[in-house]
């Protein structure tokens, strides 16, 4: 089946670094309250996270951000180009176990994501929020909305029965492998102590790809973003393809942040990055300690799941 969308205009993320007026605020479903413009034109970012720091501030001093550093020194040591080739060979099989996209969702309350110095609440609860954020603006996409519920799901892989990964196998920013760290990688000093940092095949800007090659050929370092991909793929969804890019390079930081590895995209990339763009302000800016009521708006994403899934998947 093939699913047309109307393609949105690429928004510069100077564009989302919006600031809101506390005393404005949009009631959802769900009960999950998040900024509304005075202009009636959509979703304005808060300035500070549940903490009290900005958002994405990986420098502020504090615990969680002691440990968040610890996470990504470990990552940028361990994640290599034969690493993410063996994890991908072994995940693909789908061989884990079966369940439906739902019951994945309530896997989720097991895990905190180690890596989010925005966050420390189970994840369940950044998925609604999310997705009831994204639902109020653009009521019409629902792939949209149905994307946003699950494009976290891939951090099962934390739990024991999907193999009990490490935390720097799972979470945290992605980033290509197979060529050189770019600098706008958060915590770039540690990819020196990288097995690949000093491969003279991966140590050039484009290493083992070339200009417009597009991300499919470009490995990106292993995590939930990638493993929840092969899941939705390979189970057949009919997400359109905005929807599996989202869901594949939303960790992807250093590209639809900063930026970084844009000469790797092709067209159909540069047309996706803008869906990542947009979804990408209601994936970081509503995380909120304020809870989702989530049986009130479990009937609406049950019925989004059956149309774009079939009842049971392989994992």
């Amino acid at each position: 089946m093939t699913i047309l969308i109307e393609k949105p205009e690429l928004v510069s993320q100077s564009d989302c670094q919006i600031h809101v007026d506390e005393s404005k605020e949009l009631v959802l479903d769900g009960g999950f309250p998040v900024p509304k413009s005075l202009s009636g034109e959509g979703f304005l970012a808060p300035e500070v996270n549940s903490f009290g720091n900005s958002f994405r501030d990986y420098n502020a001093e504090s615990e969680r951000q002691k440990s968040v550093e610890e996470f990504y020194k470990q990552q940028h040591v361990n994640q290599t180009y034969d690493f993410v080739q063996k994890m991908r060979e072994e995940y693909s099989k789908l061989n884990r176990m079966e369940m439906s996209i739902w019951e994945c969702c309530e896997l989720l309350n097991e895990v905190v994501d180690d890596s989010d110095p925005d966050l420390d609440e189970p994840q369940i609860q950044h998925l609604l929020q999310s997705a009831e954020a994204i639902r109020k603006d653009y009521p019409n996409e629902d792939w949209l909305h149905l994307t946003a519920l699950i494009h976290d799901l891939g951090k099962v892989l934390l739990l024991p029965k999907f193999g009990g990964l490490p935390q720097w196998a799972v979470v945290g920013d992605t980033f290509p492998l197979g060529c050189a760290f770019d600098e706008a990688n958060i915590h770039h000093r540690y990819f020196k102590e990288n097995p690949d940092y000093n491969n003279p095949s991966y140590n050039t800007k484009n290493g083992i790809y070339w200009d417009g090659c597009g991300l499919d050929n470009v490995t990106i370092s292993w995590g939930h973003d990638d493993y929840m991909y092969l899941v939705a793929k390979e189970n057949g969804t009919t997400l359109p393809s905005a929807g599996l890019f989202i869901i594949r390079y939303h960790s992807l930081y250093p590209l639809h942040k900063e930026e970084a590895y844009m000469q790797f995209l092709n067209d159909e990339d540069k047309e996706n990055l803008k869906w990542l763009r947009i979804f990408n302000k209601y994936d970081l800016y509503s995380k909120s300690k304020v809870a989702v009521d989530v049986e009130k708006v479990k009937p609406y994403y049950l019925s989004l799941i059956e149309k774009y899934f079939p009842a049971k998947l392989k994992w």
